[in-house]
Parts: structure tokens; C-alpha cells; sequence
């Protein structure tokens, strides 16, 4: 379509900014002088694609090469397809207007199996052939990545190929390949097998599926020797990736209006239902002073308002504390907000909260998953009640009115009970910030139907039906009125055909015509999804949904992509399924033993973690032996009488000598003159007493937790202190947080005029004047 052209149309379709282009940071090349034309496609709209982080990326990365043009491409709106088909005009990218069928490579972003349909819409609407194998030398490859591409099996007819895992440095691989292959004239096939010998592309032509009488899987046969099995791609350390700081800065408002910034990739947490968290692994941490620098550069070069830190575990970054700090301090002046859009229950203190709201409120969202404690066991959450509560506490505390909870529902081993506890705790939530703020603050519960995913402990599980779906949230939404509490639901229907094609085989793609054919289109969309033809489409295919979402799979059943390897073993998911029946809670990894799940070789796959320069830790914060099963609590205590006498190596031995007095089970450190492990906020003068000083204790792997529960530990520590010194608060800290010294950025003195050892006996009216006199002096002699 030419520019004429496209502006003409733009009065008649809603929000034309989505198709204009021209934003800042946007890049349009000459392309007469690049030898690869690269579509980046993300099967939504201009606003949704346009927040994901991955788009930014891979558009930056992409054009930083001379030899390419990376150019954008999102799903039209229903008002402009129509106007496409009626003007017979095709989609085209939004730099310089090519059609779609005029590129070297279509690589779409693949995040949602409810954007299937915009798939096929955007390669039609562009002049590509559905099918892969329709497809003649003169077409475009067709690429998919995302967390999809772990098991693209029901959309495989429509790809060349796959790149499944992290991508921004296998495109690169992609791209020198697909220039060398037009260098030597290859076919289609030829290149195909070029790009195959890349880590982490799956083609899928190279691989046919036998089926077993009953429908399953029988055999996923290779049709290349050595091509057997395809392992993801791992960036194995962020750090050394190139720092991209100009994102292109959306006309349209997007979803998410900020800058983002990835601090950490992966995840340790092993929660059962998170494909995720299994997929991203291991987890890789980004320097803070990197994390620093990127969002300093990418601020100047973008004017946003807010920072988003995103990883799967906002909370769980080591120096999140420490990052916090030095970002506010930096952008506080200017005005620019904070935000941490995926704090877990457990990671959320006072002094986090604070930081993200010295500009801004930016929202709240907790998500406990379950509405009991044995259904949090089950999927490995691993949060208490009580930490919720707490959480929610200190969100109200300081000044926020409005909290957002997730649930789902149709977890495995879910009964009733454990459903309307999602009420129960809800209502919880809002009395505790009721004690706080005097009245009812906002609780808004959403909850959504779990879909078991596949590389995942539940991928044996059956999803709930469509009946019991319905009823649970039916039932759901009744009691959260009763209870005038907020409340959001998923359509079950959506989550059926989510689940249908999330575990779904090579079968599903005529159904998928079907209901492209029949007018199906952005389906993630509960204004535009159509139940009833997607039924139509199930049924004139002869394809029965509950046989991909309502039976238990048996353990040596062949997945469609088993084929395809997140690194995770599947004797090891299997083994955390068998947990889950159990209630057995798995350890996070990166504080206790390795759980053997196979993602790390320990050479150059491994966690990489930044805690700073400390006893025990070297600076990427890989955890020596013997560290791994410690528990760090922090206490807070008062120090005033006579014991404010005391030196500060006096107070440390003091308070050594009363832990040995305890049976506190501490940790001591190794050498010829072991010490216990206690760290001290900054020394005082002595003579000066204290009403809020810290200190950290590292527990030994030994203690019984359960037992050693912080309020006992305060007790029993209270008991045995020198008069004079008083724990006042206690509460377990990760061990990869900063030391005490590290995130602590000013001390509050109250300094007594009068009746003091000196007799200044100053009044206060006159102190203004004094303080006025000696900033004025030149010098002072002491």
C-alpha cells in the first residue's frame, strides 16, 4: 500500500495512529541498501505488540546490522482488514510500506494461542500462501519464535521453522545464513537445512508423526540423520549481550506506557503451573550498574515517565533493594516513577514499597494462586497466609487504597473449599487494610481458569471442564458480590480453546482453518471471540476437544513435543508432578540444593546472580559450597542505658555471647578463628543510644525452621540480652539481598539541647539563627 494510500483510508478505521508510523526511535532504511528484508509480525494490535518487551529487542538488534531492515508488522483491526479486502489492497509493514510477500524473512512473535487465527490473517492479508509447503522460491520464510515455538505442533503447517528459546543472538545466526544462502543460489529446501544447523531452529518438514490407533502419539520420526532432537537457545549470560537503549516510543497509547527495562531472565522458584518459569531457565541476573546504565541511556533517548524492572520475580533480583535505591535517587528529582509489575508474595518490604512510591503509586497486584495453604503446596507457591497479610499490610500502610489478587481455579487436586477460600482471603486482604486506612479499601479478585501447559509438571494433568469452569466461576462471582468485593473472570470458553491448542498436535491445524475461514480473529479478545464457530469448526473436523484437555496423560505417553527440548528433563517433571499429588514442596534452587532438573552443565549454563563484594559470595554471586541451605534473619533492635556505653566490638560480643546463650542455631565462618555470622548496621558514637538499629543473622542449614519461627527467635533472644538491649522486630531475609551497610541511605539523629552533658540549655526559636551564623562562617577552628 503506498503512503497516499494508507493516509486516504485512515479516517475510516478507529485509532489511526496504530498504522502510521514514523514514531520516535523508529527506523526506516534505505532498502535498496540492505541485502535482507526482515518483517517483524506480532499476531495483535499496535498496542499490545508495541509493550512487548521481545518486539523492542529483536527491532533494535535487528537494525543495527547494515546489511538488514527490520520492519514492523502488527494484526490490522477487523475496521481495516475489511478496508484491505474491499480496496484489494495487502497488509504491509509499517516503515516503508512493503507487502508482506516482499520480505526475505516473516518472523512472527508467537505469545498467546489465541492469536493463532491473526496469524493466518496476517500471512493472507500479506500475499503469503498459508501452507509452508505451498510456498515457492520467491516467498519469504516464514519464522515463529516465543515460549509458542515449545510446542508450535498445531501451527507447524504454516512455518518454515522455529527458533525456539532466547533469540537475539541466534537472529543474527538466522540472518547471516539466509544472506549466504541468497549468495549461493540455494532452494528453498537447501536453506532450510542450512538454518536447522543452527542451536535452537526446529524445521518441521524434517520430522513426521505416526500415530497410535487411540490418537495419541506413537513415534516423532526424524527425517534427517543427526536432526533428531532440537535443544532451546540459551543466552548464557545478559551482560555480554549488546545494551539496546532506543525503543521505539509508541503514537498509540500502548498497554503498558513505560519504559521497560529486563533485569533477570529465568526463574528458580519451580512453581509447578509455570511454563515460564520452566522454559526461562536458568536464571541469569543483569549487573545492576548495567541495569543502571540502560535505563539512564534508554530514559534520554525516550522521555518516558516510568520504569518498568521486569523479570518473572521482580522481587527476587538479589540487589533489588540496592537497584531500587540508586534508580530513585536518581529519578526521583525528575519526577519518574517506578514500577515492579511482578513482586511475589513474600518478596514486598517496607523498604521496596517506598521506593516505588516516592513518585507515584504504580499499582499493586499480589498473586497468591490459591485460596489454601495445602493448594499452594501442591503447585510449590510456597507463600503463607500470614506473608499475604503481612504484604498486604504494608501496601496499605504506605498510602495505597487498591489491591489487585489473582487466582486460578482448576488447579490439580482442587476441591470446592479450596475454591471459595479465594473469597475468604480476599475479604481477609480488605480487613487488613480496613484496620489501616478506617475504611473498606478497593480488592478487586481475577481469577482464570488453569491451563495446563506442556514442559511443565502438570502437563499430565486434565484441564477442569467446561461445566465445572463455569460453575466454579458462576459460584465465584455471586459470593464476590455478596461480599461487595471486585471481581474478574476469564471466559472458560477461551481457556478451553487455550488449552486445546496449547497441547494440541499437528492435527489441529485444518481446525484452525476452519475457523479462520469461518471469521474467527483476534480471539484473546473477549469482544471479538465467536464460541460458536470455533464449536462449528471442532465439529465439522471431527476433532473432539477434550481429547487434547479433559484425560490424565499416562506417564510414558510421547507429547507432541517431546521432540523439542527446554532443557528441563521430563523424568524430572514427572518427579514434581508425583510431588505435587504428594503435597511435597520442592526448595528453590538458588538458596538450597540443586533439584537436578537438567537445565545447568555448571560450565557455561549455570545461575549468574549479583549480590556485590561480600564474606562468602565472588561478584557474580555463584553460591559456594556449604552456603547453599542457610536462612538469613534480620532483627532490629534498641540499644539505650547504660549498654549505650558499650564499643561496637563490645555490642558484637555481647550479643554473640547471648546468641551462644540461646541455642540460636547461627552459622559460624570457616578458618582457624570461626566467628559467628552476624553483620551490624553502621557503628555508632559511643555514648549514643539507638531506638532502630539492625543486624543479620545467618541461621545454620540445621534448624528446624518451622520451629525457629521469627517471633520465637525475638523471644528468646529478648530473654538472654544484656539490660538495656531489645529486639523489636525480626523477619527472614533471602540471603542474596545486600549486606545491611549497602541499602541503608540515611540515619535520622534526634540531638537534646538541653539538659545534656554540656549546659548549652539553647532554646528552640533561637536555633534557626545559630544554624543560619554557622553555614555563613568561612571556617571554624576545632
Amino acid at each position: 500500500m503506498s503512503d497516499l494510500n494508507i493516509f486516504d483510508y485512515l479516517p475510516l478505521v478507529r485509532k489511526p495512529s496504530r498504522y502510521i508510523g514514523g514514531e520516535v526511535n523508529s527506523i526506516k532504511k534505505d532498502l535498496s541498501k540492505v541485502r535482507l528484508k526482515f518483517g517483524l509480525g506480532f499476531p495483535d494490535v499496535y498496542e499490545v505488540g508495541m509493550s512487548h518487551l521481545g518486539i523492542q529487542i529483536l527491532y533494535q538488534a535487528l537494525n543495527s546490522r547494515d546489511d538488514t531492515a527490520c520492519e514492523r508488522v502488527f494484526a490490522p483491526w477487523p475496521d481495516m482488514e475489511a478496508l484491505l479486502r474491499e480496496k484489494k489492497e495487502p497488509l504491509t509493514t509499517l516503515e516503508s510500506g512493503i507487502p508482506l510477500n516482499s520480505l526475505d524473512i516473516m518472523g512472527f512473535s508467537l505469545q498467546y494461542e489465541l492469536s493463532y487465527t491473526n496469524v493466518l490473517n496476517m500471512l493472507e492479508l500479506g500475499g503469503i500462501p498459508l501452507y509452508a509447503r505451498e510456498r515457492s522460491e520467491k516467498d519469504p520464510l516464514v519464522i515463529g519464535g516465543g515460549h509458542l515455538s515449545f510446542n508450535p505442533e498445531p501451527v507447524s503447517s504454516f512455518f518454515d521453522c522455529f527458533l525456539i528459546g532466547d533469540g537475539e543472538e541466534a537472529v543474527m545466526e538466522i540472518c547471516d545464513a539466509v544472506i549466504e544462502g541468497k549468495d549461493k543460489g540455494l532452494k528453498r529446501k537447501e536453506l532450510l537445512e542450512s538454518l536447522s544447523r543452527i542451536e535452537g531452529v526446529y524445521v518441521p518438514a524434517f520430522f513426521e508423526v505416526i500415530y497410535n490407533p487411540d490418537s495419541t502419539v506413537r513415534e516423532i520420526q526424524p527425517l534427517r540423520p543427526g536432526y533428531g532432537k532440537v535443544r532451546k537457545r540459551t543466552v548464557k549470560d545478559l551482560n555480554l549481550l549488546p545494551s539496546y537503549t532506543r525503543p521505539v516510543v509508541p503514537f498509540a497509547l500502548p498497554v503498558h506506557d513505560r519504559l521497560s527495562i529486563e533485569i533477570a531472565r529465568g526463574c528458580t522458584r519451580g512453581c509447578r503451573f509455570c511454563q515460564a518459569g520452566m522454559l526461562q531457565r536458568p536464571l541469569r541476573e543483569r549487573d545492576p550498574e548495567k541495569v543502571i546504565a540502560l535505563a539512564e541511556e534508554s530514559l534520554k533517548n525516550t522521555g518516558y515517565e516510568e520504569v518498568s524492572l521486569l523479570s518473572l520475580s521482580t522481587g527476587d533480583y538479589s540487589s533489588i533493594e540496592g537497584l531500587l535505591c540508586r534508580l530513585a535517587d536518581g529519578l526521583a528529582d525528575k519526577r519518574i516513577a517506578m514500577s515492579l509489575p511482578s513482586l511475589r508474595v513474600g518478596t514486598l518490604n517496607a523498604r521496596v514499597a517506598s521506593e516505588i512510591k516516592r513518585v507515584r503509586k504504580t499499582g499493586f497486584t499480589l498473586a497468591p494462586e490459591a485460596g489454601t495453604a495445602r493448594l499452594r503446596r501442591v503447585i510449590n507457591k510456597g507463600i503463607e497466609e500470614s506473608e499475604l497479610i503481612e504484604g498486604a499490610r504494608e501496601i496499605f500502610n504506605l498510602g495505597w487504597r487498591s489491591i489487585k489478587l489473582y487466582f486460578m481455579i482448576g488447579l490439580p487436586t482442587e476441591k470446592m473449599d479450596d475454591v471459595m477460600e479465594i473469597i475468604r482471603l480476599s475479604k481477609e486482604v480488605r480487613e487488613e487494610g480496613k484496620k489501616v486506612a478506617g475504611r473498606n479499601p478497593d480488592v478487586n479478585a481475577s481469577v482464570a481458569t488453569f491451563v495446563p501447559k506442556p514442559h511443565t509438571p502438570f502437563q499430565w494433568e486434565p484441564q477442569i471442564t467446561p461445566g465445572e469452569g463455569r460453575e466454579r466461576l458462576v459460584t465465584l462471582k455471586k459470593e464476590a458480590g455478596k461480599a461487595n468485593l471486585g471481581f474478574k473472570w476469564h471466559d472458560w470458553r477461551m481457556s478451553l480453546v487455550e488449552g486445546v491448542f496449547s497441547r494440541g498436535d499437528r492435527r489441529l491445524g485444518k481446525v484452525l482453518v476452519n475457523a479462520f475461514r469461518k471469521g474467527c480473529r483476534f480471539d484473546g479478545w473477549s469482544e471479538e471471540f465467536k464460541w460458536e464457530r470455533w464449536e462449528g469448526a471442532f465439529r465439522e473436523e471431527g476433532v473432539a476437544p477434550a481429547f487434547y484437555t479433559g484425560r490424565r496423560r499416562a506417564r510414558e505417553e510421547v507429547f507432541p513435543w517431546d521432540h523439542l527440548e527446554s532443557g528441563v528433563t521430563k523424568e524430572h517433571l514427572y518427579k514434581e508432578y508425583e510431588n505435587a499429588l504428594k503435597s511435597v514442596e520442592t526448595p528453590d534452587c538458588r538458596a538450597g540444593r540443586c533439584t537436578l532438573c537438567g537445565v545447568c552443565d555448571f560450565k557455561t549454563i549455570r545461575n549468574v546472580m549479583f549480590r556485590g563484594n561480600r564474606p562468602g559470595l565472588d561478584v557474580k554471586g555463584v553460591i559456594p559450597k556449604g552456603l547453599s541451605e542457610r536462612k538469613r534473619i534480620r532483627f532490629g533492635f534498641s540499644k539505650t542505658g547504660r549498654v549505650r556505653f558499650l564499643s561496637h566490638l563490645e555490642l558484637a560480643r555481647a550479643v554473640a555471647r547471648a546468641i551462644r546463650r540461646a541455642g540460636i542455631p547461627v552459622t559460624y565462618s570457616a578458618g582457624f578463628h570461626p566467628l559467628p555470622e552476624i553483620v551490624f548496621s553502621d557503628a555508632l558514637p559511643v555514648g549514643m543510644e539507638s531506638m532502630d538499629e539492625h543486624m543479620d543473622v545467618i541461621l545454620d542449614s540445621a534448624a528446624p525452621l518451622g520451629v525457629w519461627g521469627p517471633e520465637r527467635l525475638a523471644t528468646l533472644f529478648n530473654s538472654v540480652l544484656p539490660e538495656g538491649l531489645k529486639v523489636l522486630s525480626a523477619q527472614f531475609i533471602p540471603l542474596q539481598l545486600p549486606s545491611l551497610s549497602a541499602i541503608i541511605r540515611a540515619q535520622k539523629y534526634i540531638v537534646f539541647l538541653k539538659n545534656g552533658p554540656l549546659p548549652l540549655d539553647i532554646e528552640y526559636r533561637e536555633l534557626s539563627g545559630l544554624v543560619r551564623d554557622f553555614l555563613l562562617m568561612d571556617s571554624i577552628e576545632v
